[in-house]
């Protein structure tokens, strides 16, 4: 009997998840077809004159075990650090621990590249020229910066927010008003929100908010900031008892998250899989309820067929419905041409030295955020990211800082038009504008553009489910990823999904439903199923 294959569009977290899973799990060959030169989508790496750029940070941090699992053995955590956690998974409990000689290969990050670091969390918001919390907390701090004529407002607004909630959800604006109070939406969460959506935010999904803020509120920042003294400093880095965007530390490879999906392509090929990289998706090819295999065109315009017992998209959805050679259904092309992405500009800037610093018994020294919110309402850039506290093996010069200046933006609007030289021109001005930096300290940098990084809650969204039942008619295609499922997932939802989907695989099963369910509760569905 001949050998099944799957075919695999996109080589990001999800893709390559999936193409792993098959070759351990099963006898199907996966096929992953990938239209640029690297792996690991918006999860990659750019390596610019030795200086490594990490395309809108990623935290290797999960609240499922079979994730974080799976990164442990694919790049074990380093030597020397405080870190463990319990595995629970598969009928089996064991525990992860960077004792020489446990479940994880622990190795010196100054020995070997293949390794996993951990790292702290800190991330504050840069408001009025100053520093606030983030989340937001009623400390000592943000008291003063606010002042105590705002700090009455907003902690009136928060008790009637909480006395008179909003009924039935619609919008955004309703999510962040209900557990925020008006006042502390309006300061904090309406200009940043609007700037990184390029929409008010009563036009955006509710949906939007439980996708990325879940349970966190007022309430549970304060209980956290109120319990944090009096508790033991723990290794576990699986934090389950604490709200993500509370996370006190994270897994992280020494070279960025590409390396992770780097070492994870490699071994698929070791394993017999196949990886075709500037290959795009043409056309695919329906028989009755089934896709029965993909056109595609290489960098040199030539097409070929590659057939398929199961297919698994990861690429846009309006892209995979257009794509389609049968019959859509009107509704189907209607809801998918409406669908919306919000893109993305980073500029990789490497500075002397920043203005801002951290005071410390020693002596100023650099600030220890790995990411900075910039609310301020006067410049462009929504985040910085600070590279030397992500890994100091990003930095090719450790006496320099290398930053990466975030942009919101709509494909072919007059940012993503701007020359690389003007993008990069205005990303020094806006630093030096609200004190960060000063502009002569600027040694070099460089752009870097990604189209569709963020699937966008409005437009046609809230007709998706028209789309999701079109395509789980066709038992062997399954949408996984941010753009393949038009959600605003992290990668660890998105390797859950492609798990999830060749779980289903392996027991003969064509359901679907419990893959469109992750990442939809306040525990992640596999959690919840124990």
């Amino acid at each position: 009997m001949d050998r099944q294959q799957a075919v695999i569009i996109g080589a990001g977290p999800a893709g390559l998840t999936a193409a792993y899973e098959l070759l351990t799990r099963s006898n199907i060959k996966p096929i992953v077809l990938e239209m640029s030169d690297m792996v690991g989508g918006i999860s990659r790496t750019i390596n610019y004159k030795g200086n490594r750029i990490d395309i809108g940070g990623h935290r290797f941090f999960s609240k499922s075990d079979r994730v974080m699992d799976w990164w442990v053995n694919m790049l074990p955590i380093e030597e020397g650090a405080k870190a463990s956690f319990t595995i629970k998974y598969q009928n089996q409990t064991r525990e992860v621990n960077n004792n020489a000689g446990g479940e994880a290969r622990c190795l010196d990050p100054e020995k070997t590249d293949d390794v996993m670091l951990v790292r702290p969390r800190k991330s504050r918001i840069y408001f009025l020229r100053r520093f606030f919390d983030y989340p937001i907390s009623l400390s000592t701090q943000t008291v003063t910066n606010l002042g105590p004529m705002r700090m009455a407002k907003i902690g009136a607004s928060y008790m009637q927010a909480r006395a008179f909630p909003i009924k039935d959800e619609q919008n955004l604006e309703q999510f962040f008003i209900n557990r925020f109070g008006r006042e502390l939406y309006l300061t904090f969460f309406k200009s940043y929100t609007e700037k990184v959506w390029g929409v008010p935010c009563d036009e955006i999904s509710a949906a939007w908010g439980a996708q990325r803020i879940k349970g966190l509120s007022i309430t549970k920042a304060i209980m956290h900031a109120v319990k944090k003294p009096f508790q033991k400093k723990s290794s576990d880095v699986s934090q389950k008892g604490v709200e993500t965007s509370l996370i006190e530390q994270f897994l992280y490879p020494k070279h960025g998250p590409g390396q992770m999906w780097e070492t994870c392509a490699k071994k698929i090929e070791e394993l017999g899989g196949e990886l075709h990289y500037k290959t795009k998706v043409d056309q695919l090819h329906i028989e009755g309820d089934k896709l029965v295999g993909v056109t595609v065109v290489n960098e040199q315009g030539e097409k070929r067929r590659i057939d398929g017992d199961y297919v698994f998209s990861t690429m846009p959805v309006n892209e995979l419905i257009r794509s389609i050679d049968a019959d859509v259904p009107e509704n189907v092309k209607e809801v998918a041409a409406g669908l919306q992405f919000r893109d993305f500009i980073t500029v990789g800037m490497l500075v002397n030295k920043l203005k801002i610093k951290e005071s410390t018994p020693e002596g100023e020294q650099l600030v220890r955020d790995n990411w900075i919110y910039i609310q301020e309402r006067d410049v462009l850039i929504g985040r910085l990211q600070i590279f030397n506290n992500w890994s100091k093996y990003l930095v090719a010069d450790q006496n320099t800082v290398w930053l990466g200046l975030e942009y919101f933006c709509y494909e072919n609007d007059e940012l993503w038009k701007k020359s690389d030289e003007d993008m990069a021109e205005l990303g020094r001005q806006e630093l030096a504008k609200i004190d960060i930096i000063d502009a002569d300290d600027v040694l070099d940098s460089t752009v870097i553009r990604v189209p569709k990084t963020y699937p966008a809650y409005f437009g046609t969204y809230d007709r998706f489910s028209e789309i999701r039942e079109y395509v789980d008619s066709f038992d062997n295609l399954f949408l996984i990823g941010r753009n393949g499922m038009h959600r605003y997932n992290n990668q660890d939802h998105s390797m859950l999904a492609a798990m999830t989907a060749v779980d289903n695989i392996c027991a003969g099963s064509t359901e679907k439903n419990n893959i469109w369910d992750v990442n939809t509760e306040q525990e992640y569905h596999e959690e919840a199923k124990k």
